[in-house]
């Protein structure tokens, strides 16, 4: 297996082997049921189908419950293909559930998760812009200033970095390091910086050096 469906639960910290304090975040990457296997012959591609939270039948739309029902799997929240890892994934069974040992023995890992919403924001908070003076008489401080010649081109070019909406999008955090795992708590403890907020779902996946 090449990752994992997990949840963002919070930080604590962790002693390493020298005795150090270490900031990490709690993932709760257990109970993750494995509802389809993507073959070559039948789909082109090799993969598998993990399904996370699971959830009553009247919370499904139909399209996505005759899913479940075809393959005699309960409905679940969240479903993502992952790569197979070997081909011992290959017996992996529909209804199957996976947990955390599949980081045991993994040092870094890539997280994938939606970032916090910080709504419409100005330049300064976007993009580290730099504020304008405070004395002097000016009176531009946290604006953009100028975005463009009036006369020619007379008007603003694509991509101009300008204030909007910050956050809330699909973001991946490559190379954070496993600093341990709880196999009977179903926990993986993470150290960098996780995206999301607590409770929000992230993807785990190994992350293989070239």
């Amino acid at each position: 297996m090449q990752g994992l469906i997990g949840k963002k639960i919070g930080m604590t910290r962790l002693f390493n082997e020298t005795g150090r304090v270490v900031a990490v975040t709690v993932i709760q990457a257990g109970n993750n049921v494995v509802e389809q296997i993507k073959t070559v012959e039948n789909d082109g591609y090799s993969a598998i189908q993990l399904g996370f939270g699971e959830i009553p039948e009247r919370k499904v739309r139909k399209p996505q419950l005759g899913h479940f029902k075809k393959l005699g799997t309960a409905p679940m929240r969240v479903l993502k293909e992952f790569e197979l890892d070997s081909d011992e994934d290959v017996n992996l069974k529909p209804g199957q559930v996976l947990g955390v040992e599949v980081f045991e023995n993994v040092r870094f890992v890539n997280v994938t998760g939606v970032s916090k919403g910080r709504g419409f924001t100005g330049t300064v908070k976007k993009y580290n812009f730099q504020r304008g003076r405070e004395s002097h008489g000016n009176t531009c401080h946290r604006e953009p200033g100028s975005t463009g010649a009036g006369s020619y081109p007379a008007r603003v070019f694509p991509g101009k970095k300008m204030a909007g909406q910050l956050g809330a999008g699909q973001i991946t955090k490559r190379r954070l390091e496993v600093v341990g795992v709880d196999k009977e708590a179903g926990l993986v403890f993470v150290k960098g910086a996780v995206p999301g907020c607590n409770s929000g779902i992230v993807y785990l996946k190994k992350f293989i050096e070239k």
